[in-house]
């Protein structure tokens, strides 16, 4: 990982805080396990309706839990009262999503004054085995400000 610095001393309850304001990572039941500066890891249980006809993790809860954990890796190094925003990815699908949790793993891969470029690793986990299923690239739109900054 790059030399990354978190502009944020309370970086860690900014992502938490941030986090719990998205609906639609309640919805599917994510939660945030691991915020280091320019890095970050979600993880989501399996249960029938976040998946697909084969029982795997759906593809569009895969592009979900990637985009919001490089998101929020670059989040993490945004100073107070800013934000971010996605302006593009790619997600390549490289194995099924089989499995009884989702790992995201969001790392900072170069980050500059308005655009942040990340990387997501997603896995699966069937008892103690880790398996790689997709790995995404994400550009981020960083804005510094106030509270309550918006694009």
């Amino acid at each position: 990982m790059p030399n990354v610095t978190a502009h944020n001393p309370d970086y860690v309850a900014a992502v938490h805080a941030a986090f719990e304001r998205q609906p639609f990572m309640g919805f599917l039941g994510a939660q945030v396990a691991i915020v280091e500066p320019g890095f970050v890891e979600l993880r989501l249980a399996y249960r029938d309706e976040i998946g697909q006809n084969h029982g795997y993790f759906h593809g569009g809860v895969l592009g979900a839990i990637a985009d919001t954990a490089g998101g929020f890796a670059g989040f993490s190094l945004m100073p107070a009262g800013s934000s971010v925003l996605t302006a593009e990815y790619k997600i390549n699908i490289i194995a099924p999503g089989k499995g009884s949790e989702l790992i995201g793993r969001g790392r900072v891969l170069s980050a500059g004054r308005t655009l942040i470029f990340t990387e997501a690793r997603l896995f699966v986990r069937n008892g103690e085995r880790e398996s790689l299923c997709a790995v995404a690239l994400q550009t981020l739109r960083g804005k510094s400000g106030g509270p309550g900054v918006a694009f």
